[in-house]
C-alpha cells in the first residue's frame, strides 16, 4: 500500500475500532476474544484495502468479517465445552437481577447461551439497530433467514434468561 492507503486505513481504524470491538464483545461476551476478533476483521480489511471500491461499505464490511469470525471460532474444537467433576462456585446474584428484569450482565449471560448465528441476528438486529435488510446482506443469507434466525434466537435467549432467572431466585 501507498503512503495515501496506509493514511487512510489508519484513519478508519482509528474512528472505528472501539466500535468494532464493542459488536465483538457482544457477540463472544469476551474482552480480550473481542479484542482478538476485531483485530482479525482489522487485518483482513488492510490486506484488502486497495481493492475496496465503496468507501461507505467499510462498516458492512469489517461487521461481517467480525460475525464471521465468531462463527468460525465457535466451530473450533479448543473452543467447545468441557465437562469437570466439580461446579465452580457461583456468584450469588444479588443485584444481578430485579423482579425478572434481566440486567446488563444477565442479558449477556443469556446471549452467550444462544447458537453464534442466531446471536450473530441478535446483535445485528436489535443491538446494532440494523434492519432485516442490511442484516441479511451483512450475514450474506436471506431475508427470511434472518426473520427465522431472529425468532429462533429471541426464544433461545428468553429460555436462557428464563433459566438465569430461576437460578438467581433464592429457594
Amino acid at each position: 500500500m501507498d503512503q495515501r492507503d496506509e493514511q487512510e486505513f489508519a484513519e478508519y481504524f482509528a474512528a472505528r475500532r472501539e466500535a468494532v470491538r464493542r459488536t465483538a464483545y457482544l457477540l463472544c461476551g469476551d474482552w480480550h476474544r473481542a479484542d482478538d476478533l476485531a483485530q482479525t476483521a482489522f487485518v483482513s480489511l488492510h490486506r484488502r484495502w486497495r481493492k475496496v471500491r465503496d468507501k461507505q461499505a467499510l462498516d458492512a464490511y469489517v461487521r461481517r468479517c467480525v460475525v464471521r469470525a465468531v462463527i468460525d471460532e465457535s466451530r473450533r474444537p479448543w473452543r467447545r465445552e468441557r465437562f469437570v467433576d466439580e461446579m465452580p462456585e457461583t456468584p450469588s446474584g444479588d443485584g444481578e437481577v430485579a423482579e425478572s428484569v434481566a440486567t446488563r450482565a444477565t442479558l449477556l449471560d443469556g446471549l452467550r447461551r444462544v447458537p453464534p448465528r442466531q446471536r450473530a441476528v441478535l446483535v445485528l438486529r436489535y443491538l446494532e439497530g440494523l434492519d432485516v435488510a442490511a442484516t441479511a446482506v451483512a450475514l450474506k443469507c436471506s431475508e427470511g433467514t434472518v426473520k427465522s434466525q431472529a425468532a429462533r434466537g429471541l426464544d433461545a435467549l428468553r429460555a436462557a434468561l428464563g433459566s438465569a432467572i430461576d437460578d438467581l431466585r433464592p429457594a
